[in-house]
């Protein structure tokens, strides 16, 4: 599947490494955790290869092969060995692409960020590719950049790992006049039963309009589409999938309270 975003050019190429074999490719950091002084242990989301948790010897040493390091939600091309049984990759090499600094000085674009890369973590084991996913996160933290999107961003990138994972729901909505209709999440569909029903949400049809759209078309485009609807019904739209990821996922994860402070339906 050819990419939606356009990326960085990709630097010459990595260190050769005779007789060791050796997996190139562009990667996202959704996740680290210090290994010693000087090393990191990693979670990267990559295009081709899927979620790749490596061991970076050496990583924060400066003017190594890593550039002092590989700082979350930074894009890069990794080189690694990956060998069968073993749950860490070694990496060899990492040359920065991106490092998207504006998201550290912008709160909600921060904290969208975390939330984007959180979810990745939850939704998707390692070694599951989905290209489709990665441009979606590549694009989403391009788009945070730009002031007044991280709504738009965090709606569509919602979706999209929803359905990438195979956990979206059917969004139809049964005809009516009322201004609300009924969600059953265990179910994950709406429904014209408006009553008795145990656990069931009621939900706007405003916003099920809107996803409606945005799923008929989640392209790039669709940010700038969904940055200019009505602010509300953005907001509630958001809620509505944070709130089904929750029932998905059993737990609230902090990125996610930290976003949606109080979520409730």
């Amino acid at each position: 599947m050819a990419s939606t975003v356009a990326r960085a050019e990709a630097p010459a190429g990595p260190a050769y490494h005779p007789g060791v074999p050796s997996v190139t490719d562009e990667a996202v950091c959704i996740r680290h955790w210090d290994f010693s002084e000087t090393s990191q242990t990693v979670s990267l989301l990559c295009r081709e290869l899927g979620i790749l948790r490596g061991l970076a010897k050496g990583a924060k040493r400066a003017g190594g092969r890593f550039s002092g390091g590989i700082d979350l939600l930074t894009r890069g091309q990794v080189v690694a060995i990956v060998k069968g049984g073993r749950e860490l990759a070694t990496l060899t090499d990492w040359t920065l692409l991106r490092a998207y600094r504006s998201l550290r000085n912008d709160l909600e674009s921060n904290r969208s960020a975390y939330y984007l890369a959180d979810l990745v973590g939850r939704l998707f084991a390692p070694a599951d590719p989905h290209p489709r996913l990665y441009d979606a996160l590549v694009s989403g933290l391009e788009a945070l950049e730009a002031p007044g999107t991280a709504a738009a961003v965090v709606l569509r990138f919602q979706w999209i790992a929803l359905v990438e994972s195979g956990q979206q729901p059917n969004i139809e909505c049964p005809t009516g006049t009322g201004s609300t209709v009924t969600f059953l999440p265990r179910e994950a569909r709406f429904t014209a039963r408006a009553e008795g029903e145990v656990a069931a949400w009621k939900v706007r049809r405003t916003t099920v309009d809107l996803l409606s759209t945005m799923a008929d078309d989640p392209s790039i485009a669709s940010i700038a589409r969904i940055a200019a609807a009505d602010p509300e019904s953005v907001r509630r739209a958001n809620r509505f999938l944070a709130a089904y990821l929750r029932e998905s996922l059993q737990t609230e994860p902090f990125s996610m309270r930290a976003l949606f402070a109080d979520l409730a339906v």
